[in-house]
């Protein structure tokens, strides 16, 4: 039996959060748009706990992410209503700002650092005592010392997002092909489409790389365009809150407890996402006593309380990270391979300016100018060789 053939404008490899914004965005600019992907909206947004945090998840060395992150976040309100009015879907797009907190001299001093360099920044974040966090969070433990309010930071439900995603795309008229890419085709030195795992040849204007942790194993794509993407696993809890008059928390809080970072993000739907370790494990998934211990040890440090809560789901997940701990967006030095990856530990806050970021580069093929320090080629050989010594 010979294989069948289809073809598409613009092939997008990879359906998680990335991969569908890209494609809706595409669709929407007139290509005949299609996904490789076996679970459409599956992947990293399934564990992730959506936190858009640009001011808070600020890092030294990381300023020039910083910029495409406030791009992104400042998207999010237009973008979540957009996607909200197509689909009828609520996101769990809520505004309800983020407080870091310290429990100790140390992790005060770290966070003085950082409100310090998120000052310099030209970010907007206050400094509270710890009588002040406790008002404004009385569920808070007593020996918090200090902490940074950030009205500015949000959150939004992955899920419920990928699920939007994917009901957007199929509303602009995108294909799924519900299998695994095989193998990348390549003729006289550009890209001609993809070879999916049924034998099914799928021609192609254009192919974007949308893989996540797993787009460095295409079969097919040359190795010097092949993107430096490793899997950094991350273990998530879920707990249910009570319902009650007064709500458990009222917004996220975060903190750094002996090293460790540690998350609390509340749901309007009495959800409560407690994350996340981070662990170069390579392809591991499996969720560990010892992780799921540590996760509820630090938060119960932060939040004492969280120890009656009904514990509803344990996951692990794959972060895609990249050497700089930044994105892999658009053009490749291979003609027709675009990259949307890379993302590490920003995916869910960088999906609106991705999407609109690949839809241009599809369509000019260039970056709009705030996607262009994020340019792939910036790990070609050549590229690094070129560099200043």
């Amino acid at each position: 039996m010979s294989p069948t053939s289809t073809s598409s404008d613009v092939l997008v490899v990879g359906g998680g959060i990335i991969g569908l914004v890209t494609a809706w965005r595409a669709a929407q600019r007139g290509f005949a748009t299609a996904v490789v992907d076996p679970e459409p909206g599956g992947g990293a947004a399934q564990v992730a706990a959506g936190m858009l945090a640009a001011v808070t998840e600020l890092h030294y060395g990381e300023q020039t992410l910083l910029g495409l992150n406030l791009a992104s976040a400042r998207r999010y309100p237009d973008f979540a209503a957009e996607l909200t009015e197509l689909t009828g879907q609520d996101l769990g797009y809520r505004r309800c700002g983020t407080l870091a907190v310290a429990l100790d001299a140390d992790d005060r001093a770290h966070l003085r650092e950082l409100h310090a360099l998120q000052q310099q920044s030209g970010l907007e974040s206050q400094w509270l005592s710890g009588r002040e966090c406790r008002r404004l969070e009385p569920m808070l433990a007593p020996g918090v010392r200090g902490g940074l309010r950030v009205d500015g930071d949000h959150q939004i439900d992955p899920r419920r997002l990928a699920g939007a995603l994917v009901a957007a795309c199929e509303r602009a008229g995108v294909v799924f092909h519900r299998v695994w890419a095989q193998r990348l085709t390549v003729v006289r030195d550009r890209v001609t489409g993809v070879v999916l795992a049924d034998g099914t040849a799928v021609a192609a204007g254009q192919v974007v790389l949308a893989g996540g942790s797993l787009s460095g194993r295409l079969d097919g794509v040359p190795e010097d365009v092949l993107p430096p993407v490793r899997p950094v696993k991350g273990q998530v809890v879920r707990l249910t809150m009570p319902p009650r008059h007064e709500p458990f928390l009222s917004r996220t809080v975060r903190a750094v407890v002996r090293g460790s970072h540690v998350y609390l993000v509340p749901r309007e739907s009495g959800e409560l996402v407690v994350g996340a370790t981070s662990e170069e494990l390579g392809w591991d998934t499996t969720v560990t006593a010892g992780g799921v211990y540590e996760l509820l040890r630090d938060a119960h440090e932060l939040v004492p309380g969280i120890t009656e809560l009904a514990l509803t789901e344990t996951r692990a997940g794959l972060r895609p990270g990249s050497p700089d701990n930044a994105p892999l967006l658009g053009p490749t030095g291979l003609e027709g391979l675009l990259l949307a990856t890379g993302h590490y530990r920003n995916g869910v806050l960088l999906t609106p300016v991705t999407g609109d970021a690949l839809a241009y580069a599809l369509a000019t093929g260039e970056l709009p100018e705030e996607a262009r320090p994020f340019t792939p080629k910036r790990f070609s050989t050549t590229a690094l060789t070129e560099q200043p010594a």
